[in-house]
């Protein structure tokens, strides 16, 4: 890693009025990203980890059908937020719209513990959405841009086990606090981390070289990619055409194949994402296990995430995203319709464990995908609509779950539609087509 020549050049490379550009080490860079998401993922997963208890309490007079809207609600706020945070990031700047989003979801993930009703408690979760749904595609951009060459897929899988640490920790804090204290400490203690993060953020995190470049800053991108070892490369035909069509070109000839086919896989992948993390616990209770084991198998299921996060990047690097993608999808659909299969305590936790190793890497391996075939310039907008587009799955996926437990189907059938979801998932991803141009960066 090269070094900067000190804070004189450092000035001088910055227009008067204009902050100097952050020059830390490098090593700051993925451990905060991977935070934020941490913290992104305990506040996402938080509803679902305590709604059992405020069914079975009937806090705020809340009812499965209220709950099942609270839980649409917050994912239509995340939708919204990834489609305009991810094209205000390739405006505004990547560290700028990180730590505004994580101020946004930790301010109002701390007021609805001190909601006084349903209502208010499902608009604060719908604000809180926003910015949760802008933090993970820009966290990905920030990381994919500041990672070695050749190791875009494994930075990007990386950083998203911060999310399933989150929900983990959301799963095993829920056991121990909200049977002896209530849901809303819950929702204080997601809050809280943010008091540390964002100062740290403030002071440590870069701006992407990439961006500066492209908003004509090109003295303060050498200077920041010269500090971090980076390298700005000369703009390809790709990028060209992404600097003038933008956001248009995700629908341009020779990209819509690829853009249609990435959000129906983010679709499915986010479909079983939030339609387990929300309502596992619920369906675990119609197939007669106790509470404590329904929330256990939440927090197996993202122990199970991370660990196959850890593996699914290295993977994607060797035989690039694409193909992971299809064959960690088709995992998914087989283990989620195992799961129908009635097995002792033991076995049904080694499953679920499983599951999760397939079925959340998934649609990571779609944003791995989605970053590593876009040229920067629009690296942030394609994944903001990729996750905003998938964020509809997102939002079926609760009403899905929902519904089948309304009318008493939730199991086995809600395995066996999960799986149909997984299926459909790999049938998208294998519909794309790598992008030669970009071969490189997507190996």
């Amino acid at each position: 890693m090269s070094s900067f020549p000190g804070s004189a050049a450092r000035a001088a490379s910055t227009p008067a009025g204009r902050p100097a550009p952050v020059l830390r080490s490098r090593a700051w860079v993925a451990p905060l990203c991977w935070t934020a998401v941490l913290l992104d993922g305990f506040d996402a997963v938080v509803l679902g980890a305590v709604l059992p208890s405020m069914l079975e309490n009937g806090a705020l007079g809340m009812t499965t059908a209220q709950g099942t809207a609270v839980a649409t609600a917050g994912l239509l706020g995340m939708m919204i937020g990834a489609l305009a945070m991810g094209y205000l990031t390739d405006l505004l700047g990547r560290r700028r719209m990180l730590i505004g989003a994580v101020v946004l979801f930790s301010l109002l993930t701390f007021a609805a513990a001190f909601s006084p009703n349903v209502l208010v408690f499902g608009l604060l979760r719908f604000l809180a959405g926003l910015g949760l749904g802008g933090c993970l595609p820009t966290a990905i951009a920030m990381v994919t841009e500041f990672a070695r060459r050749g190791r875009g897929a494994n930075a990007t899988t990386l950083v998203m086990t911060g999310y399933h640490v989150g929900a983990v920790l959301t799963a095993a804090v829920a056991i121990a606090v909200v049977r002896q204290f209530g849901w809303q400490e819950m929702f204080v203690l997601g809050a809280l981390p943010a008091l540390v993060l964002v100062p740290l953020m403030v002071v440590l995190l870069p701006e992407s070289p990439s961006w500066l470049a492209s908003q004509g800053r090109a003295a303060e991108a050498r200077a920041v990619a010269e500090h971090y070892g980076l390298e700005i490369a000369h703009r390809s035909a790709a990028e060209e055409q992404a600097e003038k069509a933008g956001a248009r070109m995700l629908l341009a000839p020779g990209w819509r194949r690829n853009s249609v086919a990435i959000w129906v896989a983010s679709f499915m992948g986010l479909l079983l994402v939030y339609g387990l993390n929300t309502w596992l616990p619920q369906i675990m209770r119609a197939a007669e296990y106790d509470l404590g084991n329904s929330l256990g198998f939440l927090l197996i299921l993202n122990v199970g995430a991370i660990l196959g996060l850890a593996v699914a990047g290295r993977v994607a690097d060797r035989i690039t995203p694409r193909v992971a993608g299809i064959v960690w999808f088709l995992g998914s659909a087989a283990l989620l319709a195992a799961l129908a299969i009635r097995l002792p305590l033991l076995g049904i936790y080694a499953l679920v464990l499983v599951t999760g190793f397939f079925v959340f890497s998934s649609q990571v391996l779609v944003y791995a995908f989605t970053a590593a075939n876009h040229p920067p310039r629009v690296r942030a907008t394609a994944l903001g609509m990729s996750a905003g587009v998938g964020r509809l799955g997102a939002i079926s996926g609760p009403i899905i779950g929902g519904t089948l437990l309304t009318a008493g189907l939730a199991y086995p059938w809600g395995f066996f539609a999960f799986a149909a979801v997984g299926g459909l998932g790999g049938l998208a991803l294998a519909g794309t087509k790598t992008r030669q141009e970009l071969r490189e960066t997507a190996r």
